[in-house]
């Protein structure tokens, strides 16, 4: 229950009965919100977490155990522990370095599950967008550094086009109801061309005829996952990143999981620690994870390949994006204003199962000559900044002939007891997806939690407090303290851009990065043409569980899926800032930067790709 600010005294009046249960869930929120507003809350080393699932023994187990640092796993371990169980968390790599940090980085409800929902007259789907509308304002409201609304515009060709786009996006907003974040509307075409200046006012030979203007949400992803992990710490989760499930434990009586034999991949030590449920929120590789528990157990998803990337800031204004429902071959496409750049995609292909993804480049040419439809700007390969792929869980139904009918909705599923998979659905809805789990949890552990779910007001650390203004504390009262190549000190002023940029990225915990900029020296930006610092690797590597490079260029920071070129010039400086807070030698960093480079091949920059004429040609 949410914390209303009403006095006793007026809830009596009411005669306004309080449940023990709904007592227990305004303490436990009101509880929660203490611990993650503290300014002096710091999250529990790398090595207290370790130790804390090492002392998890089978005489005294975790309540649940968390497979997967994805959105979905980190979204179970805060709602689990801020239910007052005892939990811990390991993830193979870093968090979010799946799936959730290769998102279109839309909260959206899917206007295109309404439409399905209407022409096929499935509830289904309606019942899916109704509940994802519900969940995007949630997610928006409970990290609002992280979250914002973003007007998306639909191009018109033809009037039946224009009168067909504004009933559906009128619906959409119907649907929505008082979660609505703003209404839609039609600008005419020279209004539109204003509003987008680079759009096209003629297509397919066919002339503008104006746009319809909807409203959806946009997230920093990777920066959200992060700071689910970190707020679950904050509460009391063991949450451990670069540490892999190797295999599960059974007990020997009756095939129940009641754990699991891990590897921590950055020390090679293993251990065993138990719990009395495990969840597997595995993403793409949870149905490997169930396979430890057997062999024979059937596929559950259908992984789907989507693809994106990142062009200039020119390519589309500040604060608009432009979504075509339908392009040439009946698939979607968007172009995003994201972090001062332009992310355009997407794709929707099968494909196969792995850890590090690859964008081809047929399909970086198909989002290419896509866009180059409806723009009246010299669409270039080599304006590529970054390509990546991410790979969709996709819950599976047989009877689909391709995944882009796959539903978004989400399983959860109990095939081995003590093994709870949760797979399938969308960023949107990560947090009620985590509710479900948890919910399946207690019911297979008989767990006794001390209150129900708190999640749906619960922000996550940085975002309780925080306001758009919050950026202008950043500029007046700190200073970018920079070192020279000569080693001398000079300050420097802590612009808009970059003072935006911390409040955005970090919340109200942006003033910690400014004391290490001012304090430490450490104000220097890490790429030209960037507001990313120095500081920012050195508190990431304190209070955010970097423990890597990549942790930080792909994670923590932006700058891998903003501009590979950059991200590589940065590499140096950032192992040298992880080594000084790491403590570590010459052996980890040559690794370091060598995993780095490897991590960025992967994504399809024009810097990363052979040329010729401008063209690309494949190597």
């Amino acid at each position: 229950m949410a914390a209303t600010g009403m006095s006793y005294t007026a809830v009596t009046l009411l005669s306004s009965p309080v449940s023990a249960s709904d007592r227990g869930a305004t303490a436990a929120l009101e509880s929660a919100r203490r611990r993650t507003t503290d300014p002096a809350a710091i999250v529990p080393s790398r090595e207290v977490q370790a130790a804390a699932l090492m002392g998890a023994s089978a005489a005294s187990p975790l309540d649940v155990l968390v497979i997967g640092g994805g959105a979905t796993g980190c979204g179970v371990a805060l709602d689990a522990v801020s239910r007052g169980l005892r939990v811990g968390l390991v993830e193979r790599e870093d968090f979010s370095s799946g799936t959730s940090s290769r998102s279109t980085k839309l909260i959206h409800g899917g206007v295109r599950y309404l439409e399905k929902a209407v022409f096929n007259l499935d509830y289904g789907q309606l019942k899916l967008v109704f509940h994802a509308l519900k969940e995007r304002k949630q997610v928006i409201e409970n990290a609002p550094h992280l979250c914002h609304a973003l007007p998306c515009m639909t191009p018109c060709f033809d009037w039946f086009e224009t009168l067909y786009y504004w009933v559906g996006l009128k619906m959409y907003d119907l649907v929505a109801g008082r979660r609505m974040l703003h209404l839609s509307r039609y600008y005419s075409a020279d209004e539109s061309i204003e509003l987008f200046p680079t759009l096209a006012r003629k297509g397919h030979n066919r002339s503008l005829k104006g746009t319809v203007v909807y409203y959806d949400g946009q997230m920093n992803d990777s920066r959200l996952n992060v700071g689910l992990a970190c707020t679950a710490a904050l509460l009391g989760a063991s949450v451990f990143n670069h540490a892999e499930v190797i295999s599960l434990i059974k007990d020997e009586n009756n095939e129940r999981i009641i754990g699991a034999h891990i590897r921590d991949n950055l020390s090679r030590k293993e251990f065993d620690t138990y719990a009395k449920v495990v969840v597997n929120a595995a993403g793409p590789f949870c149905d490997s994870i169930r396979r430890m528990a057997n062999k024979e157990a059937p596929n559950m998803i259908s992984p789907s390949s989507g693809v994106h990337i990142v062009l200039p800031d020119y390519y589309s204004p500040e604060g608009m994006g432009l979504i075509v429902p339908k392009t040439k071959d009946g698939r979607v496409v968007f172009m995003l204003p994201w972090l001062g750049r332009t992310v355009a995609g997407t794709t929707d292909s099968s494909t196969v199962i792995t850890m590090y993804p690859e964008p081809h480049e047929d399909e970086i040419r198909f989002i290419l000559d896509a866009i180059s439809d409806y723009l009246n700007v010299q669409v270039r390969r080599t304006d590529v900044l970054s390509a990546w792929s991410g790979i969709r869980p996709l819950a599976m139904d047989p009877s689909a002939k391709n995944t882009e009918s796959l539903s978004r909705d989400h399983v959860v599923h109990e095939d081995h007891p003590g093994l709870i998979t949760i797979t399938g659905g969308k960023w949107t809805t990560y947090r009620s997806m985590a509710e479900d789990a948890v919910n399946a949890a207690v019911r297979s552990g008989k767990l006794s939690p001390s209150n129900g779910c708190v999640t749906e007001n619960l922000c996550i650390v940085g975002g309780d407090g925080w306001e758009p203004a919050s950026f202008t504390t950043l500029a007046q009262y700190y200073t970018r303290m920079k070192k020279t190549h000569g080693g001398k000190v000079i300050p420097g002023i802590m612009d808009s851009a970059i003072s935006k940029h911390l409040s955005h990225a970090y919340g109200t915990s942006a003033e910690r990065v400014a004391l290490i900029a001012q304090n430490e020296n450490l104000g220097k930006r890490l790429a030209h043409g960037y507001p990313f610092l120095e500081a920012e690797v050195a508190y990431c590597a304190r209070h955010e569980y970097c423990e890597s490079a990549v942790d930080f260029i792909a994670r923590r920071s932006r700058l891998a899926f903003l501009d590979t070129a950059a991200a590589r010039r940065a590499i140096p400086r950032v192992i040298e800032i992880l080594a000084s807070e790491h403590k570590w030698d010459k052996a980890r960093k040559k690794h370091e930067l060598q995993m780095a480079k490897d991590f960025l091949e992967t994504f399809k920059s024009s810097k990363n790709a052979q040329f010729h004429d401008g063209m690309h040609t494949s190597k």
